[in-house]
């Protein structure tokens, strides 16, 4: 056994390429089992999830909406809360009917998305932000049209209306839903703009703290699976490394037993001349 470490060690020490790459293979099957042992003990997204409710809010604090001035725009605007309603209901009464791809969803959902203002002295209580944006700014889809109200009652409990084609928004969990009123709520309508610009607007930002409920974890049988693929994957290269270690030690001491044999062949024949 003493034979075989010091074969080992004068192989490491003449072939720094090779040990090199052992203890590469050691060091990612180590990685392998403590990345295994960590994914088993510890919640984790599912990477499966590419869009879910924290990306679009997200995508939300991305943009500046500022007022409209535009008198024509407003009335449009305006209208929205009454479409949206309209939609809803003719959703409702054809629930068992066969939804099609361009359906609608509206969507009353309570966010924790925080309002800041360029406005001194504007105030931020009882006022709803109505604005279009594309399915694409938010992650959603491509060039679908998405409408979203936000009304502002509190700091804590802001009511989100959302409305985009079915076939588009995530399917994970949603926020907690929300009763949108209209009671006492003064409608401004914003354009989304990606900088801002000098104006005499005023404009309004929106702050996002990501909610873990809304994150699509993996389950205990999945875990297991991924699991059990970083173990299998462990154990080849442990297994590897293993093999490269007898090779290095048994291709050195066939190296030295022939090095040694040779050496004794020819002080023989120097003895007998």
């Amino acid at each position: 056994m003493s034979f075989l470490l010091s074969n080992l060690r004068e192989y490491v020490s003449h072939n720094p390429p090779g040990a090199t790459f052992f203890l590469c293979l050691l060091t990612l099957s180590i990685s392998f089992i403590y990345f295994g042992s960590y994914s088993y003990t510890h919640s984790l997204p599912n990477p499966d999830i590419e869009k879910d409710w924290n990306v679009v809010l997200s995508s939300l604090t991305q943009f500046h909406l500022c007022e409209k001035i535009n008198p024509q725009s407003i009335e449009q605007v305006s209208s929205l809360p009454q479409q949206l309603t309209e939609q809803e209901k003719a959703k409702t009464t054809s629930a068992n009917s066969t939804i099609s791809p361009a359906s609608v969803t509206v969507l009353h959902l309570s966010v924790p998305l925080s309002v800041t203002t360029s406005s001194q002295s504007g105030s931020l209580k009882n006022i709803g932000l109505l604005a279009n944006i594309e399915a694409s700014q938010l992650h959603l889809g491509d060039k679908e049209m998405v409408n979203f109200t936000l009304q502002i009652v509190s700091d804590g409990s802001n009511c989100l209306t959302i409305s985009a084609p079915t076939n588009i928004l995530p399917t994970t969990p949603l926020p907690p839903k929300c009763s949108a009123s209209g009671k006492n709520i003064s409608t401004i309508p914003v354009e989304v703009s990606g900088q801002l610009e000098a104006t005499s607007q005023t404009c309004y930002r929106l702050n996002f703290k990501k909610d873990p409920s809304l994150t699509v974890m993996l389950t205990l049988k999945e875990k297991r699976v991924a699991v059990r693929h970083l173990m299998e994957i462990s154990v080849l290269l442990l297994t590897v490394c293993l093999l490269l270690c007898l090779a290095a030690s048994l291709t050195n001491s066939n190296t030295r037993y022939k090095y040694h044999s040779g050496l004794g062949i020819q002080n023989g024949a120097l003895t007998d001349s």
